[in-house]
């Protein structure tokens, strides 16, 4: 009994401790003009990951707090941020939080890799937020950045979609899901059906040569997709979508946040069907009838799963893992040259990665992360097939084209030094890896290692300086140094942001190792490649008012030592077997890229807004040729209106792209001079149009419900010529949709 009474007594002397030692807040966040809850707001302490989203009566409560002095934040999409000094227990918090339509106050990473706020950024960076993707209706990662940023042109294939920013191609574009590449490509085109949509919530979007900061692969620019995390307890939230041409996705994500401990799940599947733009094919310069789709059939499934612990307020820790796999359709050959297939195409990834974060103070922590990726193709036969090898293949049987694996460490601190310096330093490793049985000899790796630092400095109140570089030492090519500066000044409404950038991108292995043969031409790599390099550089200029942005940018991006394929001449046994062309990959030109963006952004009262933007780009080599794929005029806008009755809400919105024709061209050789000589098989100009209402009503106990409704390609328009032609768009035309959301909250 004694030996009880002892027990018991150290055991509440330990609970009266930890009681004694851990706080608890409450409050409430409203709008501070009308009064109502605002449903979903972050609260957060700044300097840890504790924090939580407000309830449906826009309550919010954070228990077992380490003591300690904190800065409480509150936010909310289109709303000014509110922070408060605590500490100790506090029961009556209320944040009033002001409405700031022409939203610039939230916060941006990509342009200096550390939390900024959007007016704030010395180096600009363009944001697709989840509200704009909501209502406009999108549903895929290709249609966001078509239809809401004029700078990017997409052009989907069977082997992936090609799209360029700028006038510069994919394989210069650095794609990122919270900070993580995307790594794997089918012939330079990034496979953007990887990207879950429903879980996104922002799309930042970096222009020009970003290499000091993110490496190889970011000359063109960088896009990093920023996904939701749990706020909630418990967040479980249902979306489901039909449309036109068999189109259907569902999107089902459970969150749970059980303060140190939090854990997200999510799954998508989409499917469409395949469709035809004209039931004729291009032979020479006879059209022939033909069943050659101009997209086929597909479906795709994503796993993603993320989890969080949290044993102390200083150190957060996560592992996280992702599944992906898309197979597409195609029509079967049935006769020789009928426009079917003998084999549809098979993709898979899969992901993993580890890290953590430990908060030294309120503004300086170290993170330390690890990642993994392996992507694959492979076709799967659907007619039986003897290779040239004398290896049979039967229906059913998939053969591996090609499999790509990236591996990632990165170390890096942040510390703010006095008052005006924030440091940045780290230090990365990658290596890249990849195997092809038909095309490399044997599988491929490169390893490179990286040394990084960067400053922000804040002179006075108003001006910025970002100095910044990277040093890299490539397996292969040795040692490189990428510099940047940037520069921000601020007076009154307006911001003057000026930059230069290095550029830097090693030869792919695919480029240095890799040979093929595709219907009588031969395409083998070169080793000997340098590295490609570009200097950008970038004036900025915006007016950032509480209902109006305007901003403006000019920029110059010159590329030196572009590799492209080169027709070195077929060899006399080569003609013989049927070969006419040798290509090699080569260092072979210089580009410039010149252009200048403007793009709007307003509140016009009532619940009307409106936005726009304009790009034009002239993207050439120093031969005065125009770069393939390149547009020079593109213009996207769109206008809402919103308005609230009680217990329902409805958003309108109109999102059309204007873009001008998409330069393209056919290089062949003069047999008797010996110079190049260029057809212009350009693609012509277009427009898409789509309208897209919202319909949200209230909470209904723990449920919320929200209906999106509307119409794509609102006149119709579809690029109906032959297949084999360079379409401008693959869209089949005027198409409806409507996609339910069910979301339950604790």
């Amino acid at each position: 009994m004694k030996r009880i009474a002892v027990l018991t007594t150290l055991f509440m002397l330990a609970l009266v401790s930890t009681s004694l030692g851990q706080i608890t807040l409450k409050g409430r966040v409203i709008d501070a003009k009308s009064g109502k809850a605002l449903i979903g707001a972050n609260v957060r302490l700044i300097g840890t990951s504790i924090g939580i989203a407000t309830d449906n009566k826009g309550e919010f409560i954070l228990e077992k707090v380490p003591e300690g002095t904190y800065t409480l934040r509150a936010s909310y999409s289109g709303y000014d941020v509110s922070s408060i000094k605590v500490n100790g227990n506090k029961e009556d918090i209320l944040f009033r939080l002001v409405a700031t339509p022409v939203n610039l106050n939230q916060v941006v990473v990509t342009g200096t890799g550390t939390h900024r706020r959007l007016k704030d950024s010395p180096v600009p960076v363009e944001v697709i937020s989840g509200t704009d993707l909501k209502n406009a209706g999108v549903n895929s990662f290709e249609d966001a950045l078509l239809l809401l940023n004029p700078s990017f042109n997409i052009r989907p294939t069977v082997m992936g979609s090609y799209f360029t920013l700028n006038g510069m191609s994919n394989k210069y574009i650095l794609i990122l899901v919270d900070g993580k590449k995307v790594a794997g490509d089918v012939s330079n085109n990034t496979d953007l059906a990887r990207i879950d949509m429903g879980r996104v919530k922002r799309i930042e979007i970096l222009k020009g040569a970003a290499s000091a900061l993110y490496g190889s692969d970011a000359i063109a620019g960088v896009i990093n997709v920023i996904t939701e995390h749990p706020k909630d307890p418990v967040n479980v939230q249902s979306k489901t979508r039909v449309g036109g041409e068999s189109s259907f996705s569902q999107n089902a994500n459970v969150d749970l946040n059980l303060g140190k401990f939090t854990s997200s799940t999510s799954y998508q599947r989409r499917q469409m069907g395949g469709w035809q733009l004209s039931p004729y094919e291009l032979d020479g310069d006879t059209a022939i009838l033909s069943k050659r789709e101009a997209s086929s059939r597909f479906y795709t499934n994503i796993v993603n799963q993320h989890f969080t612990y949290s044993p102390t307020k200083q150190l957060k820790l996560y592992a996280q893992g992702g599944y992906f796999d898309r197979k597409v359709i195609r029509p079967v050959e049935k006769t020789k040259n009928d426009g079917g297939y003998t084999y549809d195409l098979t993709y898979m990834d899969y992901n993993i990665g580890a890290g953590g974060r430990y908060q030294l103070n309120e503004t300086d922590y170290l993170s330390l992360d690890f990642y993994v990726d392996n992507y694959e193709y492979n076709k799967l036969y659907t007619v039986a097939q003897v290779s040239k090898k004398d290896t049979t293949f039967r229906v059913g049987d998939e053969e591996l084209t090609k499999r790509q694996k990236y591996y990632n460490a990165n170390l890096k601190g942040v510390f703010k030094l006095g008052d005006y310096n924030k440091i940045s330093v780290g230090t990365e490793y990658t290596n890249d890896y990849m195997k092809n049985p038909g095309n490399l000899e044997k599988p491929e790796g490169i390893y490179t290692f990286a040394l990084y630092a960067q400053d922000e400095i804040r002179l006075w109140k108003n001006l910025q300086i970002l100095p910044g570089f990277r040093y890299v030492y490539n397996e292969m090519f040795k040692n490189s140094f990428t510099p940047k500066i940037a520069l921000m000044y601020t007076l009154g409404n307006f911001n003057f942001r000026a930059s230069y950038a290095a550029g830097f991108k090693t030869p792919s292995i695919q480029e240095l190792y890799y040979d093929y043969e595709n219907r009588g031409a031969i395409t083998v790599g070169n080793p000997d490649l340098k590295p490609e390099k570009a200097n950008y550089y970038n004036i900025n200029v915006e007016y950032a008012g509480k209902y109006l942005n305007i901003s403006a940018n000019g920029y110059i991006n010159d590329v030196k030592d572009i590799i492209e394929k080169y027709d070195i001449g077929a060899t006399d046994e080569e003609k013989a077997n049927g070969i006419k062309t040798h290509n090699m990959y080569q260092n072979l030109d210089k580009a410039s890229i010149k252009g200048f963006d403007i793009s709007a952004n307003s509140y016009l009262g009532a619940g009307f807004s409106a936005a726009g933007s304009y790009n034009c780009v002239y993207a050439a080599d120093d031969s005065g040729h125009r770069l393939s794929e390149s547009v020079r005029h593109a213009a996207t806008f769109r206008a809402g209106w919103s308005h609230e009755w009680n217990k329902y809400t409805l958003r309108a919105n109109v999102n059309g792209r204007i873009q001008g024709s998409k330069y393209i061209y056919k290089k062949t050789t003069d047999k008797k001079t010996g110079e190049d000589i260029y057809t212009d098989v350009s693609a012509p100009k277009y427009q898409l149009w789509n309208f897209a209402t919202t319909h949200t009503f209230a909470p209904v106990g723990n449920f919320l419900f929200e209906i999106n409704a509307g119409i794509d390609n609102l006149f119709d328009w579809t690029d109906d010529r032959p297949s084999g032609v360079n379409y401008a768009t693959l869209n089949p035309g005027r198409t409806l949709f409507a996609s339910l959301i069910i979301r339950f909250t604790k």
